[in-house]
């Protein structure tokens, strides 16, 4: 689907190189149809060292050339960047902000201007290719849109269509901030495996191919998760006693706020860079 697709990148960090790797990688995209701008000449020389693409430190160089353009900024200098690019943009292109915690009715108000836009939120799991990604539209968004932003997505892992002003937030609160919980929940096994006698690399190593390997199983299986557990749990047996020891710990309860709260805050967020694109744009 994308190889004909001329696919332009304003910013390279971290996830903007996480998303060219996952294209030029996995053979979703050639090398040679994408380019990226940065205002970091040494990152540029990188990029296209390892991928062979084409770099400028020009941001209306991509745009002029490509057919998707992806932001792929920090979110406090994306209002800039937007006005510095605008006079470029039309509906010929397709518009991809994954600029974290920016709405889509923030990047509407800065253009002021009828575009095919979609904002895109990965995780940090991009990094390693198992991305859980969301994708919400815009109101101009033509046929095959939201299919063209699919694959470029999931050469990084997996990727969902919500809507954008009833879902983004809850996406953020789950699979936006999730990894850090699970992070947390792998370094609590650790420590409990050291307790318990097993060495600092082994507990480590353990509690994570544990996480790992349950997650794959639950992925490939489709079976409830409650199914898989009591497939664990044997009577009077170990895993039963473990369960009853989380849920007296309140597990689901905490989870469940943890995620609530994750996704009011996701809220807050939003409404402040309404307000701040509104406000930077009537200067």
């Amino acid at each position: 689907m994308l190889n004909d697709k001329k696919i332009g990148f304003i910013g390279c960090g971290n996830m903007g190189e996480a998303l060219i790797s996952g294209l030029v990688l996995s053979g979703a995209a050639k090398p040679e149809n994408i380019i990226c701008s940065d205002v970091r000449q040494d990152q540029l020389e990188i990029v296209h060292e390892k991928y062979g693409i084409a770099t400028t430190t020009s941001n209306l160089e991509v745009i002029q050339w490509a057919q998707i353009v992806i932001y792929a900024t920090k979110p406090q200098i994306l209002h800039t960047v937007l006005k510095e690019t605008a006079a470029e943009l039309d509906m010929s292109k397709l518009i991809i902000s994954i600029a974290a915690g920016v709405p889509l009715a923030a990047i509407e108000s800065c253009l002021d201007k009828k575009l095919r836009l979609i904002r895109v939120m990965p995780n940090i799991c991009a990094f390693v290719k198992e991305s859980a990604t969301a994708i919400a539209a815009g109101k101009n968004v033509v046929e095959g849109d939201i299919e063209l932003a699919k694959a470029v997505f999931d050469s990084v892992g997996k990727s969902v269509f919500i809507q954008e002003n009833v879902l983004m937030d809850a996406f953020t609160g789950l699979s936006g901030s999730g990894p850090a919980y699970i992070f947390m929940i792998i370094d609590a096994m650790a420590d409990a495996g050291v307790k318990m006698g097993l060495s600092r690399k082994d507990s480590l190593f353990l509690s994570t191919q544990t996480v790992m390997g349950a997650a794959k199983m639950l992925l490939e299986s489709n079976d409830h998760p409650g199914q898989l557990k009591d497939m664990v749990t044997s009577p009077g047996g170990t895993a039963i006693v473990g369960i009853h020891t989380l849920e007296q710990g309140g597990l689901r309860t905490t989870m469940i706020n943890a995620v609530e709260a994750a996704s009011k805050r996701s809220t807050e967020l939003g409404e402040l860079m309404i307000k701040n694109f509104a406000e930077n744009g009537s200067k």
